[in-house]
């Protein structure tokens, strides 16, 4: 599985991967995280709003920190 995050790096960015990182712990599920800083590369995979969360291509978060438990929900 591949877990993108997307955004400039922001607060909220970072505040995101470390929810992602947590979750992934927790579920002792392997995954290849990756932060997409550069906003040509993040709007060619079709994110408008950051930070975005990506699973294996598909956006789905954009916008704002997901939760622990709503990121779970994708991940289950």
């Amino acid at each position: 599985m591949k877990i993108q995050i997307a955004g400039p790096g922001c607060g909220r960015c970072q505040a995101t991967e470390k929810v992602v990182h947590e979750v992934l712990q927790e579920l002792s599920m392997p995954a290849v995280v990756e932060h997409v800083y550069d906003i040509r590369e993040y709007s060619k995979l079709g994110v408008t709003l950051s930070p975005a969360v990506l699973i294996d291509g598909k956006i789905v978060f954009s916008g704002r920190v997901p939760t622990a438990d709503e990121l779970k929900k994708f991940l289950a």
